[in-house]
């Protein structure tokens, strides 16, 4: 039959699959992405150009985060594994890495059949005025996570701004007043894209893509502080993350040790810890500071103390955790534990404080008669050969240590050889060896280790759980934890558990086990 016009009847190209996915997707989302399991762009399609001002094409290769504003980078990794266990993301609020922090609704599917793989994540405007909150000012981690993946190159180079806020008489505990100013500062004073965090009482830190103008940030909460009847003085300090003459992980390490240093001791640690030529200073000086590290690990000049996990429903204990306590006539600034442990990252040193640390504790387990002992095992430990073959050799030539141990995966320092880590995880599990992954949620790297090695226990970040009390997000992140937990099928400790309500929020979200001063502080190993 031909048409009106004499030609014949006109049939339509069929259209793909493909075609319709995209078609059906966009008309209901501005933006689409197909990423893999590991959360690199395979594919896009959208408003990119207008919203990131990035083409489609240019962001493939790169990981789904660079499309996510600073601040909901911890967030997404919560939201990332729930799609990875349940196939599916119900909408859930993110926003954009542009310079109005846009909000938007990201949904995800897993694409089934060949292509299960890959996952589909579609990213809708939300009709609701002010919805993009701008930078938020969280904790130390978070702020962590985004300066590691600057250092490393996985994101794009920036800066880490540091405030140090003092109140009169030199006070850096600042009144309440004076912190709400600061963090209302900073939240409006810094662009939508960055990240500040409170690395301590009157100590921030800033996360910047671009360098951010410290010192006019300083200068108007000086002048906020002064119009409140408050006297506040800032001192401000900023550290290069694209440094060409460091190695990536020279610049983790370091920014780590940084961080840490900074939040316990302010500028003044910090210039004594040797940054005050920038990252690079401190790893050029570090040769002589490794000496005198080794030499602390040697002679053993820490003691362990050790503090109960117990199980919520009867409050018995499960197992003790051996916490590290560096002798206090060790010189500065290796006092504080978790300085201790970061400064030997730091250098290089992860292995030999590890291998220490674990002969005292299988010391401890052979005097003592009752339930395990769980000693921490870095990332760098966890994936070194020799490390894993001396550890099975200890193990091997006593079987019953086995029976008395357990291992708390530490994210000091993120694995870089997963596959070297997945060995040695197997070689204790097939010793009896139960593993339990630390502080699940403080940083980025545990929601991947959760994925790829097989634990028994996860423990919740001690932030969760006590903002988990006065934060319906904070609790709705806690129950998405034991949930991705129990997927893989480990069970839940919660850390800085202090109250009862607290403890009875924690049974109710689902979580087994419990840590903290309720139950008993760190001391001396029971029998």
């Amino acid at each position: 039959m031909e048409s009106e016009e004499g030609e014949p009847p006109h049939r339509p190209r069929p259209v793909t699959d493909r075609e319709r996915f995209l078609t059906f997707a966009l008309a209901a989302a501005e933006m689409l992405l197909e990423v893999s399991s590991a959360g690199r762009i395979l594919f896009a399609a959208g408003a990119f150009q207008s919203r990131l001002g990035r083409s489609p094409d240019s962001l493939v290769g790169a990981h789904v985060r660079e499309v996510l504003a600073l601040p909901d980078h911890a967030a997404f990794e919560i939201a990332f594994n729930i799609l990875l266990s349940r196939d599916r993301l119900p909408p859930t609020l993110f926003h954009l890495a542009n310079a109005g922090a846009t909000a938007m609704a990201c949904s995800g599917l897993r694409l089934l059949g060949r292509d299960a793989d890959r996952l589909c994540l579609t990213f809708a405007a939300l009709p609701l005025a002010g919805a993009a909150e701008g930078p938020r000012i969280g904790g130390p981690a978070p702020l962590r996570d985004a300066a590691n993946a600057l250092a490393r190159g996985v994101a794009p180079a920036g800066t880490l701004g540091l405030l140090e806020i003092h109140a009169p008489e030199g006070s850096l505990a600042p009144d309440g007043e004076l912190t709400r100013l600061v963090r209302e500062e900073l939240a409006t004073s810094i662009a939508p894209d960055s990240l500040a965090g409170e690395l301590a009482a009157g100590r921030f830190g800033v996360i910047s893509r671009t360098r951010a103008d410290l010192a006019a940030v300083g200068a108007k909460i000086e002048a906020l502080a002064r119009a409140s009847g408050l006297a506040a003085s800032v001192a401000t300090e900023a550290l290069a993350l694209d440094d060409a003459s460091l190695t990536p992980m020279q610049m983790t390490r370091a920014l780590r040790y940084a961080l840490s240093v900074f939040g316990r001791g302010g500028a003044a640690a910090l210039a004594e810890a040797g940054f005050d030529g920038g990252l690079a200073g401190f790893v050029a000086g570090a040769c002589a500071r490794t000496v005198r590290l080794r030499q602390a690990i040697a002679e053993r000049k820490f003691r362990l103390a050790f503090q109960p996990i117990v199980r919520l429903a009867d409050r018995r204990p499960h197992h003790y955790e051996a916490l590290l306590r560096p002798e206090a006539d060790i010189e500065a600034p290796l006092v504080m534990a978790q300085d201790f442990v970061i400064f030997a990252e730091a250098l290089g040193l992860s292995e030999e404080l590890d291998w220490a640390v674990l002969l005292a504790v299988c010391s401890a387990a052979r005097r003592s008669g009752g339930p395990r002992i769980a000693a921490n095992l870095s990332g760098l430990s966890l994936q070194s050969p020799g490390f894993r073959a001396a550890l099975v050799k200890l193990l091997e030539s006593e079987p019953l240590l086995a029976r008395r141990l357990l291992f708390e995966i530490t994210e000091t320092a993120e694995i870089e050889e997963e596959a070297e880590a997945v060995r040695t995880v197997e070689a204790l599990r097939g010793l009896g060896v139960p593993l339990c992954i630390d502080d699940f949620g403080a940083g980025a790297a545990a929601f991947r280790y959760l994925r790829t090695l097989r634990v028994d226990y996860v423990k919740i970040d001690g932030l969760y759980v006590q903002n988990a009390m006065r934060s319906p997000v904070d609790r709705g992140i806690v129950a998405s934890m034991v949930d991705l937990a129990r997927t893989v099928g480990a069970q839940v400790v919660a850390e800085w558990v202090e109250t009862e309500a607290e403890a009875a929020l924690m049974q109710e979200l689902g979580v087994e086990f419990g840590q903290g001063w309720l139950f008993g502080r760190p001391g001396p190993l029971p029998g």
